[in-house]
C-alpha cells in the first residue's frame, strides 16, 4: 500500500480559508468606501489615494493571495517559498513607494497613527513575509506561524486602514460646505 504524505499547510488550510474569505468581502468593502468618498467629494488628490487608499486594497489582496498560495495542494515547499518570498521583496518595495507617496502628497497631513499603520506596519508585514518564505525550507514549522502572523497582520492594517477611510468619509460629509474665501 502506498503511503500518503501530507503537505506542511494541510492543518493550516481552514485558517486561510478564514483570511481570504476575509480579505476579499473586505476588499469589495474598500471600493464602497472609495465610491461614497468620491460622491461626497472627500478623497483628496490622486496622491493621497495612492498613499492611503489603493495600499489598503493592494494589503487585502496580499492576504488573500497568501491565502490562496498556502490553500493549494503543493507537493512540496520550495515553489512555495520562492513565490511568498517575490510577494514579501515586492511588498517591501511597494510599502517604500507608499511611504514616499504620503510624504509628497499634500491634501492630509498624516499623524503618528497613519505613520504607524499606512506606512510602518506594512513595511513590518512584508518583511515578516519574506522572512518566513526564506525560513520556510530549511525551518518550516516556525516559517508557517511567522507566515500566517504576516497574513493576519496584513488583515489587520487593511481593516483599520478601511475603517479610517470610512470614518474620514463619515466626518467629512458631515461638515458644512464653505463658500470660496470662508473659513
Amino acid at each position: 500500500m502506498e503511503q500518503v504524505t501530507l503537505s506542511p499547510f494541510a492543518a493550516w488550510r481552514p485558517f486561510y480559508g478564514i483570511i481570504g474569505q476575509s480579505a476579499a468581502a473586505l476588499t469589495g468593502l474598500q471600493f464602497v468606501v472609495i465610491v461614497l468618498g468620491a460622491q461626497v467629494n472627500v478623497l483628496g488628490s490622486a496622491s493621497t489615494t495612492r498613499a492611503f487608499g489603493t495600499p489598503t486594497i493592494v494589503h487585502f489582496c496580499v492576504a488573500l493571495l497568501v491565502s490562496a498560495v498556502m490553500s493549494a495542494p503543493w507537493d512540496g515547499v520550495g515553489i512555495v517559498a520562492i513565490g511568498l518570498g517575490a510577494c514579501g521583496a515586492t511588498g517591501i518595495v511597494y510599502a517604500l513607494v507608499v511611504i514616499r507617496h504620503a510624504r509628497r502628497q499634500t491634501s492630509y497631513v498624516p499623524v503618528l497613527e497613519d505613520w504607524i499603520w499606512h506606512c510602518g506596519l506594512p513595511l513590518v508585514a512584508y518583511g515578516g513575509l519574506l522572512a518566513g518564505a526564506i525560513l520556510l525550507i530549511p525551518r518550516a514549522r516556525a516559517s508557517l506561524f511567522v507566515i500566517a502572523t504576516t497574513a493576519l497582520l496584513l488583515l489587520f492594517i487593511g481593516i483599520h486602514n478601511a475603517w479610517d477611510s470610512v470614518t474620514f468619509v463619515a466626518l467629512e460629509r458631515g461638515r458644512p460646505k464653505t463658500a470660496v474665501g470662508e473659513e
